[in-house]
């Protein structure tokens, strides 16, 4: 995919949906330099107010607010001069997004998930190609300290080769999807309607990225199956009521969803779908390789051959001064008052900004969201059939084999 890589100074953005995650985003991006904020859309016009507050109390002029509807974002598309069209809307949105403001010229960036079908994937990856305009998925896991740390040790050869990674996305949801305003008002109809891995990228987002998914390796078939559907009925009985509509729906997702993924260089990958149980949150990070293992959770250790003593764990803190992230590293100072999840939703629209300013490629690209986000759709497949194998798509057609793999950036 050709990609003018003119350096953009200042990078002028129109933001589409500034509800909770929108308005994060927006407080990220007033603090950082060549930023210029001059288009704000939601279908609450409440919410575009606040959030140009928040623009204009940053010292940027007041600005434009597109509040016509739901389809308001097809105009700021067209008519302003924009470099890029940020969107954190309800998912169903997210494709339709990025599509309409890379056919306007703009770079698009789109929250989690980019895209919910594989048709919308494709859409996203021949829209980008044809338009030459990047398609940018701020997976904000990708950028959390121990995540960057364990990228740091795999570039170093510090495990060896790779061969099994675990992830996912274990966190107890039941009263946020059964509630009644913010995400509940879209959230829970994708687990009455659909069952497979409805939320995969947090977690596998930074192990494509430690695999070289892409760039030089690829995801090459998936296999999921699912548990029954109990969660949500139960905690909405003890709730609501026995009696009550909550309790009495029926929900196709079911409670845990577990995917393994196999790849070209013949690793394995499991992911862990798991939001209607009662549970602590886990990402359920682990990585294997020949020389050693590295977990997150639910305590950072690591595994060295050669450097642990003993057939033992020990702490990952340990090794954090020798293979600190230098991206981390270098913006220590910065992140002391940012927050949001532990800086890292921070440091993800940094890094973005960086890039573009740069005139350098954003480390996850369109190729990256449509692959991190397939697993879904995938997953689904699988299960409806029976959890059958399914082979994963190359959206990169063959380009993954001469990509090169990520590099350890800096600030």
């Amino acid at each position: 995919m050709h990609v003018s890589n003119e350096p953009i100074d200042p990078v002028r953005i129109g933001f589409v949906g500034v509800g909770g995650m929108g308005t994060n985003h927006i407080k990220n991006l007033v603090r950082m330099p060549g930023v210029r904020i001059t288009a704000l859309c939601d279908i609450c016009e409440a919410h575009a107010t606040r959030a140009g507050q928040i623009v204009q109390e940053a010292g940027q002029p007041v600005p434009t607010l597109y509040t016509r509807g739901e389809n308001d974002f097809e105009r700021l598309c067209a008519e302003e001069e924009l470099d890029l069209v940020y969107t954190a809307t309800p998912w169903e949105w997210h494709t339709r997004v990025s599509v309409a403001a890379m056919e306007n010229g703009k770079h698009a960036a789109t929250e989690v998930p980019a895209a919910i079908t594989l048709d919308e994937c494709w859409q996203l990856v021949e829209t980008a190609e044809r338009t030459g305009h990047y398609c940018f998925m701020p997976e904000n896991c990708c950028y959390d300290r121990t995540e960057m740390l364990i990228l740091n040790m795999v570039r170093q050869g510090v495990l060896g080769e790779l061969l099994h990674a675990e992830c996912g996305y274990q966190h107890d949801l039941r009263s946020l999807l059964l509630g009644d305003d913010g995400e509940s008002l879209w959230r829970l109809a994708h687990g009455e309607e659909r069952n497979g891995d409805l939320y995969p990228t947090h977690g596998v987002g930074p192990v494509a990225q430690w695999m070289n998914i892409n760039r030089g390796n690829r995801f090459t078939r998936l296999v999921s199956m699912g548990t029954q559907s109990l969660g949500l009925n139960l905690y909405a009985s003890k709730q609501f009521g026995p009696d009550s509509p909550e309790a009495r729906r029926r929900y196709a997702q079911s409670d845990i969803v577990t995917t393994l993924i196999q790849t070209a260089m013949a690793q394995t990958v499991m992911i862990k779908h798991d939001t209607l149980s009662p549970r602590p949150y886990s990402r359920g990070i682990l990585l294997q390789g020949t020389a050693g293992i590295v977990r997150k959770y639910p305590e950072e250790k690591i595994h060295l051959e050669g450097r642990t003593v003993g057939d033992v764990w020990e702490p990952l803190e340990a090794y954090q001064e020798e293979f600190e992230h230098p991206l981390w590293k270098q913006t220590m100072e910065e992140l002391k008052d940012v927050g949001g999840h532990g800086n890292m939703d921070y440091l993800v629209d940094y890094r973005l900004i960086q890039c573009l300013r740069a005139g350098v490629e954003p480390d996850i690209d369109v190729y990256d969201a449509v692959t991190w986000r397939a697993i879904s759709a995938l997953s689904e497949q699988s299960i409806a059939r029976g959890s059958q194998p399914i082979d994963f798509p190359d959206f990169t057609r063959g380009r993954w084999q001469d990509r090169p793999p990520l590099g350890i950036v800096t600030a």
